[in-house]
């Protein structure tokens, strides 16, 4: 075994007739990350490596600083969350350094879940300030079909999105984060398609991958 990763586990509103649990406070998650950094220290004195690592869910429910890039030990849990807001952090710094800003004139908006919208709206404010005259609406769309305690992009639904975002202001394009959309069946898990929230919503969607320059380049409209 190489890593470990440690998640907490996604709780929707359909738990009828079974165990009861109960969500981590933000006092509870940074018990948590105690917790792992403690073992992280013993893996390191005995192997070299910390092994077991916190999922980024931990570190932004307890509103905590997003650890550098060498604490996890090249990504091998990026998949499973493990480091992948510190990956997008830096991967929009090293994107903006390739560039020159400018004055383009633009407007658009970015949706998102509600736990990486903090996050997404001070990557988008770095961008703003090489181009400042690019208006950016970041929305924090609540999880209504699974249940407010589903936080993560991934789940967010053409349901929500519909309802959420239908008269506000959204600019030239929505983005939208890959994860939201099943790649085969060009939809979202409740089975409103691209097209669907795009009639409704009347702008054009932009699905975008989950790197750092992948996002720049669609804020800054290319």
């Amino acid at each position: 075994m190489e890593s470990v990763s440690v998640v907490p586990a996604g709780m929707t509103k359909y738990r009828q007739n079974l165990y009861p649990l109960l969500p981590f406070t933000k006092e509870e998650m940074a018990a948590v990350i105690r917790q792992i950094q403690n073992w992280q220290e013993k893996f390191l004195k005995r192997f070299g490596i910390r092994f077991v690592h916190a999922s980024d869910e931990w570190f932004l429910g307890a509103e905590l600083p997003i650890p550098k890039a060498d604490y996890y030990e090249g990504y091998q849990q990026i998949e499973n969350g493990v480091g992948m807001v510190r990956s997008l952090m830096d991967e929009v710094e090293e994107a903006l350094d390739e560039i020159s800003g400018d004055y383009r004139k633009m407007e658009l908006s970015v949706a998102t879940g509600t736990l990486a919208a903090p996050v997404i709206k001070k990557l988008a404010e770095k961008i703003q300030e090489k181009f400042p005259k690019i208006t950016v609406h970041v929305y924090a769309v609540i999880n209504h079909f699974f249940g407010e305690t589903i936080t993560v992009a991934g789940l967010i639904t053409g349901t929500d999105l519909m309802a959420q975002l239908k008269g506000k202001p959204l600019g030239d394009y929505l983005i939208l984060p890959s994860v939201m959309i099943r790649p085969q069946e060009q939809d979202f898990l409740d089975g409103f398609t691209v097209n669907d929230v795009q009639t409704t919503l009347q702008t054009k969607i932009r699905i975008v991958q989950s790197d750092g320059a992948s996002f720049v380049r669609a804020v800054i409209g290319e």
